[in-house]
């Protein structure tokens, strides 16, 4: 569903000038309490602490800080940092993929929308980063104009990606020990897209007031859609918010696990070792159906991140952050394991220079 327009609706809702203040106030606080009492919602670093002391412990064990480099010898840094999505993607099936062109730094815009058409790619798409995580500049473009001001602004290399339409979004994630025949599939994540539903008398920036997640939300939301979130939509209405599944950005993630099943451990097997060199990490994909993905119909992969992807079923609402360690920790066991084991196998380790260089590159896109 594509997001109303002020004409699309004859109401609307205005607060009291006086009122703003107050409520901004106390809106800005409530965000804090929310944040607090729930982990998922924690600054990354704090929630990862631990995580980081026991990757100095596996570092000491390898002898080296980069020892993930290893994971992954298709990847660049294993998957860790500064891996370009382009490289990674041209290595999938183009089966399993959508369409996808890369955009050079700026490269002049009427050329990208050249190159769109040649492709036979339609609007929307999907602009983001080459290099990039967790749902940063990532964009969903309905028309020229739009995609041109991305070209414009764009700090460096990005994709454009035909936009899959399909209704489920998953995160599945798979490893292989090097020389295994069959991997595991150890995680499923669904992704629930950040929507409001109408009553017929509040309007979206009430109902959104309504919602935790999307109230986390919505200084960005306002400012993306102004004046628009002061329409009242019809009762039972739903209005989606956001089209990128990422959960920085609202995205709901629910845990999939039971959806692990020998026949689509099988074709996620099929999938991955037919991409020399990956081990490791979480495919992003949509599918039409369940039954779809248990067969392996309909898939289409939107990523495959590497060492630094996240087994994202612990986001789960209520989740315990005990049970999340515990999950992350096995985690980073199996990494230390398949790096530990390819490098047996003469694959080497990434050096202190590398590093400085994909860190240095990743931080002036910034």
């Amino acid at each position: 569903m594509q997001p109303l327009s002020l004409s699309d609706s004859p109401k609307s809702s205005s607060f009291e000038p006086g009122f703003r203040p107050f409520l901004s106030r106390w809106r800005s606080r409530s965000r804090f309490w929310i944040r607090l009492r729930h982990w998922e919602y924690w600054p990354f670093e704090l929630v990862y602490f631990p995580i980081f002391v026991y990757w100095l412990w596996l570092s000491l064990k390898a002898r080296s800080f980069f020892f993930f480099s290893a994971s992954n010898p298709a990847i660049e840094s294993g998957g860790l940092l500064g891996e370009s999505k382009w490289d990674i993607l041209s290595r999938i099936d183009k089966a399993y993929k959508p369409k996808t062109i890369f955009v050079s730094t700026k490269t002049d815009a009427e050329e990208v929308l050249n190159r769109l058409q040649k492709a036979g790619m339609r609007f929307p798409v999907i602009a983001k980063p080459d290099v990039g995580e967790r749902g940063w500049r990532v964009k969903k473009i309905e028309k020229p104009d739009e995609l041109r001001a991305y070209a414009f602004e764009s700090p460096g290399d990005f994709l454009v990606q035909a936009y899959v339409d399909e209704p489920l979004e998953l995160g599945v994630f798979y490893y292989r020990m090097p020389g295994q025949a069959q991997g595991t599939v150890s995680s499923i994540v669904q992704k629930e897209f950040l929507t409001v539903r109408g009553n017929g008398h509040n309007c979206i920036e009430e109902l959104i007031g309504q919602n935790e997640r999307a109230f986390l939300q919505l200084p960005a939301l306002r400012e993306r859609y102004g004046d628009f979130l002061h329409v009242i939509p019809a009762a039972g209405e739903t209005i989606p918010l956001e089209p990128i599944g990422n959960h920085s950005r609202g995205t709901k993630f629910l845990n999939a696990n039971h959806l692990i099943t020998p026949e689509l451990t099988a074709v996620i097997d099929r999938i991955s070792q037919s991409i020399d060199g990956f081990y490791y990490g979480r495919y992003d994909l949509r599918c039409r159906s369940l039954a779809d993905l248990q067969a392996g119909r309909t898939i289409q992969i939107l990523e495959l991140n590497g060492a630094g992807a996240e087994p994202g079923h612990i986001y789960q609402p209520g989740f315990s952050l005990w049970e999340a360690y515990k999950v992350l920790f096995r985690h980073w066991r199996v990494l230390y394991a398949i790096s530990r084991e390819n490098h047996r196998w003469g694959v080497p380790y990434m050096t202190l220079r590398e590093a400085y260089r994909l860190w240095k590159k990743h931080s002036a896109l910034k």
